[in-house]
This record gives structure tokens, C-alpha cells and sequence, in this order.
């Protein structure tokens, strides 16, 4: 499936060094994983993490699952390595954390041309710093990109920012990101939400990241997965709305009209672009849940 034609409505983070948790991924109903190398994963358990990993990988198993490796930053002691070991299994794609310039998109773009199983291999970068959020557009415009994560959390950091259930603090870096990956034609997935147990609490967010925008979001718990899931698929109420619009709007043309009206509403050629992009993501839904 064609990098943006695909899902991303749940996006959940895996620790690279847990083998169990690596095995289980593959049963889960998620559109996507991030094998992650960074965060997840202790300091002293980092080179054994990648070698477990790229073994995983290597095994497959995981289906029609988009898999995306968070690697260590290229600036620390594992970050280049963690590239050699994952780029010799080929990976869909890798991410970036802290990324702060095209420039080191473009670095690790370069090493990977000269990788023949990384021909396909694209790149995703974390938005979780100012200087990022500054460099969006170019950065969504640098070689090989295939989408943006939110890292909310290092990102509110970053800000000084207070919690807020709103997340208004955030919401000026969210869409200047979705600006950037809208002009360039890349995903973009939003940040996590740390209670995982507080699924009021998640919908909320997801409803709000799904307005806003964005492609899906990014989990940290399976129990999320279900509610992500639901929010960022087109609804059957939407789905039957985008077919009246189309069956209107293309009688209406028989007719030599440039409206249609739907339900009290006018109906022009905008709107069908926007039913036919829902009943394309719908389809594609129903294509990986198959």
C-alpha cells in the first residue's frame, strides 16, 4: 500500500528490546508500529536492543503493519550504529527523535542511498523541539521523508508549557506541523496521551487530533488502540454522506449544474474531493483489516 494512501489512525510504540512485546505486536490491530531504540530502552540494554530487533524484523511476521524504527539521535553514542544494524534489514522506515533542521534529514537520506536494501527505506522525523517546529516546512520537504510524530511530551518540555486537557499551549506548534506535512503530501501522526487508563480522557484527544487534522495518533499502551482506531476511520455517517454528495454532485453535472444541494446544503466539486478522500481512506481501512 502506497505510503499516503495507507492508515496511520493508531501508531503504537514498542520497546526494541523486549522480545515479548515485539512477538505480541504481531496480533495487535494497530495500522502501525514504532520499534523504538530511543526512549524505551536503557542505556545498558541499547546494543543488545538493536541486535534484537533487526532479528525481529528480519523474521517479519508483523503483516500488513507499517513498522518504523525509532532510532537513537545520530549526535549520541548508539545513534550511528543503530542505522548500520537496522539499515542491513531493509527497513519501511526509520524515525528520527529531535530532529531540528532538513539538514539532518538529508544526512541520513545520503547514507541510506548507498544502501541497496533501504531503497524504499523512508524517513520520519519527531517534532518535539522549537527549533523543529520553526523548521517544519522545510524539514516535511527534505529527501526520502514519509512523516512527521508528534513528540508532545518532550515538546511541552521544551515550551514550559502547563497541562491542559485543551492543549491549547501546544496548539500553535501542532498546526504549523500539519501545515508542513499537508504542503509537502507526508503523514503526520499526533503525540501520545500518557494516561492509559483514562479512555474519557483519549477520546477526547483523538476527537481533537482527528478535527485538527491529523492522520491518526500515537500510543503507548494497546488498551489505547480500539478508541484511536474508531476516531480516525471515517464513521458510516460520514461514509453515506460522501455517497449522496458524489451520486448528487455527478447528477447535477448530467444536468449541466456546477451544485448540487444534500441535505439543506450546497453541494460543489471541493467538497466531493474531500467524500472521495473519505471513501479512499475507508476502503483503505477495510483493506488492512482485512
Amino acid at each position: 500500500m502506497d505510503n499516503l494512501a495507507r492508515p496511520y489512525r493508531s501508531v503504537l510504540y514498542i520497546p526494541g528490546s523486549n522480545e515479548r512485546a515485539l512477538e505480541k505486536a504481531k496480533t495487535l490491530p494497530v495500522d502501525a508500529i514504532i520499534f523504538d531504540l530511543e526512549d524505551a530502552v536503557a542505556i545498558d540494554a541499547k546494543d543488545s536492543a538493536r541486535d534484537t530487533l533487526a532479528a525481529a524484523l528480519s523474521a517479519g511476521g508483523y503483516g500488513q503493519r507499517y513498522q518504523i524504527v525509532r532510532l537513537n539521535g545520530m549526535d549520541t553514542d548508539w545513534g550511528p550504529k543503530d542505522l548500520e544494524v537496522i539499515a542491513a534489514v531493509g527497513p519501511q522506515a526509520v524515525l528520527l527523535p529531535k530532529v531540528g533542521s532538513a539538514a539532518e534529514i538529508a544526512a541520513v537520506a545520503a547514507r541510506l542511498d548507498a544502501i541497496p536494501a533501504c531503497a524504499e527505506t523512508r524517513i520520519w522525523a519527531m517534532m518535539e523541539t522549537p527549533q523543529g517546529i520553526l523548521n517544519a516546512a522545510d524539514i516535511a520537504a527534505a529527501p526520502r521523508m514519509g512523516g512527521f510524530v508528534m513528540g508532545t511530551n518532550d515538546l511541552a518540555k521544551e515550551l514550559m508549557t502547563r497541562f491542559r486537557a485543551d492543549r491549547e499551549p501546544l496548539l500553535t506548534s501542532l498546526q504549523l506541523c500539519l501545515l508542513a506535512a499537508r504542503a509537502a503530501g507526508i503523514a503526520i501522526v499526533d503525540g501520545v496521551y500518557n494516561a492509559f487508563k483514562d479512555e474519557a480522557g483519549l477520546q477526547v484527544e483523538c476527537d481533537q487530533g482527528r478535527d485538527m487534522g491529523f492522520d491518526g495518533k500515537t500510543l503507548i499502551h494497546p488498551a489505547q488502540v480500539a478508541i484511536a482506531n474508531a476516531a480516525f476511520a471515517p464513521s458510516e455517517a460520514e461514509i453515506d454522506l460522501s455517497k449522496r454528495q458524489i451520486e448528487a454532485f455527478e447528477a447535477a453535472e448530467a444536468e449541466g449544474k456546477g451544485v448540487a444541494v444534500v441535505d439543506g446544503k450546497i453541494v460543489e466539486n471541493l467538497h466531493i474531493v474531500t467524500a472521495r478522500q473519505v471513501l479512499a481512506k475507508a476502503s483503505a481501512v477495510a483493506a488492512l483489516e482485512g
